[in-house]
């Protein structure tokens, strides 16, 4: 599928898999995409957004705090106190598990070196529907590859999930994005 796909956007792609797997996420969302389209090398969606007046560090750091249960308003100790009503003591699980296993054996576990991820996380409806719409994006300008600024495009979709949501916070829209996208396309076109 990815074969249409230039070398930045598959960049991207296989970025929202890292950003899912460093934050814990059991599935690659909208979110992680714009994460990554954020954190990669210098393209045509950075400068687009920067043009919309986008400062691309504090929306780096806003899509990624999604995963953060603090910035979310969840602690972990919430988590711990959700469980104990369920009857169920950390604590205790914990000293059960070194008692058989040695101390530090839930430190030792793959889950704990890895994350908690094996291999790659799955893709989810959102960030599958902007993948989709990237390649609809290309296709509508007439385009014969996808490249970060039609992922850029997919990611401004509503409905898209977390990261259209992050984008239209900070005061990014579709239209407007279009118009960017192609000034930037004709501007390298005559360049």
């Amino acid at each position: 599928m990815f074969e249409r796909f230039t070398d930045k956007a598959k960049a991207v792609v296989h970025g929202a898999q890292l950003e899912a797997q460093a934050r814990g996420a059991s599935h690659v969302r909208s979110e992680h995409l714009l994460a990554a389209l954020l954190a990669g090398p210098e393209s045509v969606a950075q400068t687009a957004l920067q043009r919309d007046g986008v400062d691309l560090l504090a929306l780096l750091r806003t899509a990624r705090a999604l995963d953060d249960p603090e910035a979310a308003g969840r602690r972990p100790e919430d988590d711990a106190q959700a469980l104990a009503a369920l009857g169920i003591d950390l604590d205790e699980v914990r000293r059960q598990v070194e008692g058989v296993f040695g101390p530090g054996a839930l430190e030792r576990t793959r889950a704990a070196q890895t994350g908690g991820r094996r291999g790659f996380a799955r893709w989810d409806r959102s960030a599958k529907k902007v993948l989709e719409l990237s390649l609809r994006e290309a296709l509508r300008m007439r385009h014969n590859c996808i490249g970060t600024e039609h992922v850029l495009l997919g990611l401004l979709h509503p409905g898209t999930g977390a990261g259209q949501e992050v984008l239209a916070g900070a005061g990014v829209r579709l239209d407007s994005a279009r118009g960017h996208v192609a000034d930037l396309l004709r501007d390298r076109a005559a360049g």
